[in-house]
């Protein structure tokens, strides 16, 4: 049987629309994933979660700006931690403008409103790197 793909969707900092990132995280459970969905977090708390969790994959849902230093505390804990292979997704209102810095930075991909859930799935299966 395949290993299970574990997800980390984070709604960092006080940003309280979530409608988004719960459909998400529904579909990702409908998929097959296992999913922890955690809310008002800050990036260290984030990192730290994911490494307790061994998760595959961490979505960083945003609404509400704000989102620039998270993404950039997040790639500084990965690093830190040696999770510079992690698949980081994003999701929420991002400018596009942000998004090309955030793709730079190592975000694999921004799913915005209007994005569709089965892509989001179909890039984790495509994307995910397995634990050896």
């Amino acid at each position: 049987m395949p290993e299970v793909i574990r997800v980390l969707l984070a709604k960092p900092t006080h940003d309280g629309h979530d409608r988004g990132v719960r459909y998400i995280a529904r579909k990702f459970r409908d998929a097959g994933f296992e999913v922890i969905f955690t809310t008002f977090l800050v990036a260290d708390e984030v990192v730290r979660m994911a490494l307790e969790e061994d998760v595959d994959v961490i979505g960083i849902s945003s609404s509400s700006h704000g989102h620039m230093p998270v993404f950039e505390d997040l790639f500084a804990g990965l690093r830190a931690h040696g999770l510079d292979d992690m698949l980081v997704i994003g999701g929420g209102v991002i400018s596009a403008k942000d998004q090309s810095v955030l793709q730079e930075w190592g975000v694999s991909a921004i799913f915005g409103p209007g994005s569709g859930a089965d892509d989001a799935v179909g890039h984790v299966r495509e994307n995910v790197r397995r634990k050896s």
